[in-house]
């Protein structure tokens, strides 16, 4: 019989020998993986106080980690994951608003909140680098058992959103959704226990959790951890560990693909990964060098599962709908929007009639919410459907496309351009580690264009040669060519790797960081905006009264 929640699938490994989690330092079967849930959820219990069972985490992927995740499970508590990339203000708003009653992290984390008004006493932390931290926890050493009050619909989560597109909001996921998440994603990206499941994405985010630590838990694969990811040491951990299957993020792969090629690449043992936002450049790219098919899907912490992979699916395709309740509806309209009519290179004909909001017609009632957030819960739900943010299209034979945030959509010349058709062409740039596309006003109608760009160390954006670049890449129209371009060593993130798109647009191209504006002389070239352009450019905004527009 299947488990219904986190507690039973780690009851089910409770004398299990076999490896259950690896560091650099140490492994743990996955009888001892238990063992010290057990303890940590006891030692949760004795501190509890009143109101929720929140419990905030604030630590790199270290064993405590994890360890905790298998005592709040048991304990029937709720993991609040702390975003370590955020700071002062935006931090203290997040964790005082998840109501947390216990706070786990280590010095370096109190160093983080030091000063911070979280709605938590000092005296609540749990610092695992302490010296009688050990000594506490065993004190409170209890046999595993399954508390009878633990249900699937036990909150076992709050995942707070990546923040790329605006302010984070607190997802709630149960027991009984992650456990589902684990049974049908280890099936999904054929994960089985013969696996090493390595974990370079932070545990505070759905990523780990729902493609990596759930369906290794529900397989009996082993997690293998490092504290944080790290380009270079990517291919050494896979070899230290043996492993077999990771997640990712798209820019996480392509910044492992920017390291220096080297004649043994391919001397791994992975296999397989699961993860988003990869090219299909980058796909090919990953295969070819080190022998690892990197399976793209579509989910969020919110939900998942609405796509499932369909073999000799075209490139870039999300699959097709896995419940016949997948739909793409025009957002004013809620009518079904007409599949799309695709060029020689994949373009879509019709946009305007075909690309739509992906909903679920039928994912209201699985949707478990945001803490404390109705009216972010009401932009969720809507006519009764589930909404998920995002747009897309379908093609003729039922594969759907994933086209960009709901607004990812850039008015030009009374033209509607997807900024993420712009970053996936962008993306194929050998010298580009990451972009963002938006928009951003045109000082007399409509908007422009913009790209953020990050490059690496000892380059520069006349290596680039974009210009050049742009004109071979025939599936992107003239108004999807950015008009300003940002570049930068370093563009701003979330905690998860993803850029942070609103400070990105926001900023536009009034940020520090180099920006070069397309002149449209001759062969169509950049130019460098200079402090006078900036100014210049103001000054036409003012004169078509359109200053407003400018942050």
């Amino acid at each position: 019989m299947a488990r219904e929640t986190i507690a039973e699938l780690l009851l089910d490994r409770l004398g299990d020998r076999r490896p259950g989690l690896r560091t650099r330092e140490r492994t743990w079967t996955w009888d001892e993986v238990v063992r010290a849930g057990a303890d940590r959820a006891a030692l949760a219990r004795s501190v509890r106080g009143g109101g929720p069972f929140h419990i905030g985490i604030l630590l790199d992927n270290v064993a405590e980690y994890v360890f905790w995740l298998g005592g709040a499970a048991l304990a029937g508590a709720a993991v609040v994951g702390i975003n370590p990339t955020r700071r002062g203000a935006a931090l203290e708003q997040e964790v005082r608003r998840t109501d947390c009653r216990l706070i786990v992290t280590d010095r370096r984390g109190l160093e983080l909140l030091d000063g911070l008004d979280i709605g938590v006493r000092r005296d609540r932390f749990l610092l695992v680098d302490e010296p009688d931290y050990a000594a506490r926890v065993a004190a409170c050493a209890a046999e595993p058992h399954l508390d009878p009050d633990i249900a699937p619909s036990t909150r076992m989560l709050l995942l707070f959103t990546s923040g790329t597109t605006g302010a984070a909001k607190a997802a709630l996921c149960s027991q009984g959704r992650l456990a589902g998440l684990g049974h049908r994603n280890s099936a999904k990206y054929d994960v089985t226990a013969s696996d090493v499941c390595y974990c370079p994405m932070p545990l505070f985010h759905g990523n780990a959790l729902m493609a990596l630590w759930a369906p290794a838990l529900a397989a009996g694969a082993c997690v293998a951890l490092t504290p944080k990811f790290s380009a270079s040491g990517f291919l050494p951990d896979v070899r230290a560990f043996g492993a077999t299957f990771f997640t990712y993020v798209g820019k996480a792969v392509s910044y492992v693909l920017a390291q220096p090629e080297r004649p043994d690449d391919a001397d791994n043992t992975l296999t397989h990964a699961f993860g988003t936002e990869a090219s299909p450049e980058d796909q090919a790219a990953f295969l070819r060098r080190f022998g690892c098919r990197l399976l793209e899907g579509y989910g969020s912490s919110e939900g998942a599962g609405m796509f499932a992979r369909a073999p000799g699916a075209p490139p870039g395709s999300l699959g097709i709908a896995a419940k016949d309740g997948v739909r793409i509806v025009d957002p004013d309209s809620y009518r079904e929007c007409p599949p799309a009519e695709l060029d020689e290179h994949g373009r879509v004909r019709n946009a305007a009639a075909a690309i739509g909001a992906i909903v679920d017609v039928d994912g209201a009632a699985a949707f478990e919410g945001y803490y404390a957030d109705p009216a972010a819960d009401a932009e969720r739900v809507r006519n009764g459907w589930y909404w998920t943010g995002d747009l897309g299209y379908v093609d003729q034979d039922g594969h759907f496309y994933f086209a960009g945030r709901a607004g990812d959509w850039i008015r030009v010349d009374g033209e509607n351009i997807s900024a993420l058709v712009t970053e996936q062409v962008l993306r194929r740039h050998r010298d580009v580690l990451a972009a963002a596309a938006f928009a951003v006003p045109d000082p007399r109608s409509g908007d422009q264009v913009m790209a953020a760009l990050e490059i690496p160390e000892g380059r520069c954006f006349a290596d680039l040669r974009l210009p050049d670049f742009l004109a071979a890449q025939r599936d992107l129209g003239t108004k999807g060519a950015p008009r300003f371009v940002r570049v930068s060593h370093a563009l701003p993130a979330t905690g998860s790797g993803k850029l942070r798109k609103k400070e990105l647009q926001a900023e536009g191209w009034r940020t520090t960081d180099p920006v070069y504006r397309w002149t449209g002389r001759g062969g169509a070239d950049y130019a460098l905006m200079t402090d006078a352009d900036k100014d210049a450019l103001r000054a036409e905004f003012a004169t078509s009264g359109r200053a407003r527009l400018l942050p």
